[in-house]
């Protein structure tokens, strides 16, 4: 019963998801406190709008997951609004309260802003948040630890207020600025601990070689680090209850498999006609995405067989030296069908990795690919390899089966959490792909037209590109503006062929 369930309510921060009578989730949000917000909504429907009530009339249970913090809660809430897409969280939410946050590493000084409506312009935008207030107060807290600019510097301008309190990185060079601004994006997505564990080597290593300074300063981040985690923590899903996921429980009931797979990684492949070919690989930690840990491949051929290029992306994915770094993926999950599933099942055979499970999800009919069970004896009993399909929770499920010789070809109802789950993890591994071919794609087309001007050479064409983006930042750019990056005779010629 529900009533009954409610009364397990915890008095800790966290995110719940109502449910209908089908199991399908209905809403997502995020509560300060579970308890009180959570029962909210079994109370008097006096007060409510509209909307709500049509929600309240529609939940027929609920589930939640504790988390440590508000802002933890609020972070993991935009996720699950991801993965799962409820109807009454579009239903309900204003557009104008989403929020993202941007930030374009390609600049020479990037800063840090905040928009409504994210732009294809190759900057990084985590969101949507449905918070504004909290994202920008958790941020205001972190520019404390990792000073950022708000908008472009301008040089030779006087040192504002913001400068003398700290909150701006005076002093940096550029590449020591970036660094500063990846430390910060890697708490925003969730990786304190690790962060902590690089500060500290980072401290270490400057008193060794007796630069105090530096690891005075390191001393103090690291404090107010943990005194912010103290206070409030941003996005961290290290204490996840990932036995609570469903999405999380049921694949593993489902195929079988030894433990709740902690770090799912997602492949798929990208190019136009066999040309910029790349790869990407997406990484989930306890069922969320881990932006810290995505990877991209650039083929070393270029071929126009999707077969080929995913066996060349895992083979080099499960290397020695990759799984040194990376670790091992507890499941891996390919975007498309029999074929490219085959091709990556060979690739990680012939490394003799068969203990890591592969599957795929076919995009036609959202179909969960997975091979038949093959035996390969050993001196004492037979070992099956693979995923292997557990029948009673299929049947749980309302799903069914296809098979052929080599593979079986899992159907499921679109709306288990499974399949959310699944799709959340291709369309990642898809955009990441796409974007990796596009940034590729553009940069050829810009270093081509620029192979053309007589007298630059790849190293100037570099530095070009990286200060103006493009071909039209450059024709955009002052004859100034360019002479004092390569030189007036340089940059004249470039004006005049352009």
């Amino acid at each position: 019963m529900l009533v009954d369930k409610l009364k397990e309510l915890p008095i800790t921060p966290g995110v719940y998801f109502h449910k209908d009578k089908t199991g399908e989730i209905i809403y997502v949000g995020k509560a300060a406190v579970l308890k009180n917000r959570v029962k909210q909504y079994f109370q008097s429907t006096r007060d409510m709008d509209i909307k709500t009530k049509a929600l309240v009339a529609e939940i027929a249970d609920t589930d939640w997951i504790e988390t440590e913090s508000e802002i933890d809660a609020l972070f993991l809430e935009a996720e699950m609004v991801k993965r799962y897409m409820p109807r009454f969280n579009i239903l309900l939410r204003d557009d104008k309260s989403l929020l993202f946050v941007r930030i374009d590493m390609k600049n020479d000084w990037p800063y840090v802003s905040f928009t409504r409506n994210p732009a294809d312009d190759g900057a990084e935008y985590f969101g949507p948040y449905y918070n504004a207030f909290a994202v920008k107060k958790a941020l205001r807290y972190l520019r404390k630890i990792f000073p950022y600019y708000t908008k472009t510097p301008k040089e030779g301008s006087r040192l504002d207020l913001d400068d003398h309190l700290g909150l701006t990185p005076v002093g940096m060079t550029s590449d020591e600025y970036k660094s500063n601004l990846r430390k910060l994006i890697s708490y925003m997505n969730g990786n304190r601990k690790a962060l902590i564990n690089e500060l500290e080597r980072d401290m270490k290593l400057a008193a060794k070689h007796q630069d105090f300074e530096t690891a005075a300063k390191i001393r103090n981040k690291l404090f107010n680090l943990r005194e912010l985690q103290r206070r409030i923590m941003f996005g961290d899903k290290e204490f996840l209850d990932i036995s609570k996921d469903n999405a999380l429980r049921d694949l593993t009931d489902l195929l079988g498999l030894s433990k709740i797979p902690a770090r799912i990684e997602g492949y798929d492949i990208s190019h136009m006609s066999g040309t910029n070919v790349v790869a990407s690989m997406v990484v989930f930690t306890n069922g969320v995405s881990d932006r810290s840990e995505y990877r991209k491949f650039k083929t070393r051929t270029d071929k126009n067989d999707d077969f080929y290029n995913m066996f060349e992306t895992i083979t080099r994915r499960l290397s020695d030296k990759n799984i040194k770094s990376w670790g091992k993926p507890d499941l891996v999950l390919i975007d498309g069908g029999k074929g490219q599933l085959d091709a990556a099942i060979k690739a990680r055979d012939g490394l003799n990795m068969q203990s890591i499970p592969f599957i795929g999800l076919a995009k036609r009919d959202e179909q969960i690919v997975i091979a038949n069970p093959k035996k390969t004896t050993t001196s004492q009993k037979p070992i099956l390899q693979g995923p292997s399909l557990q029948t009673e929770k299929l049947l749980e499920l309302d799903g069914f089966v296809e098979k052929t010789n080599d593979f079986t070809l899992i159907n499921l109802p679109k709306n288990t959490h499974i399949i959310k789950l699944l799709q959340r993890i291709r369309d990642e591994s898809h955009r990441f792909a796409v974007s990796y071919h596009t940034v590729l794609k553009r940069t050829k087309q810009t270093a081509s037209v620029l192979e053309e001007i007589p007298g630059i050479g790849p190293k100037t064409r570099s530095k070009l590109i990286r200060k103006f983006g493009s071909v039209r930042g450059i024709k955009n750019a002052s004859e100034s503006e360019i002479a004092a990056l390569i030189g007036l005779s340089k940059a004249r010629s470039i004006i005049n062929n352009l």
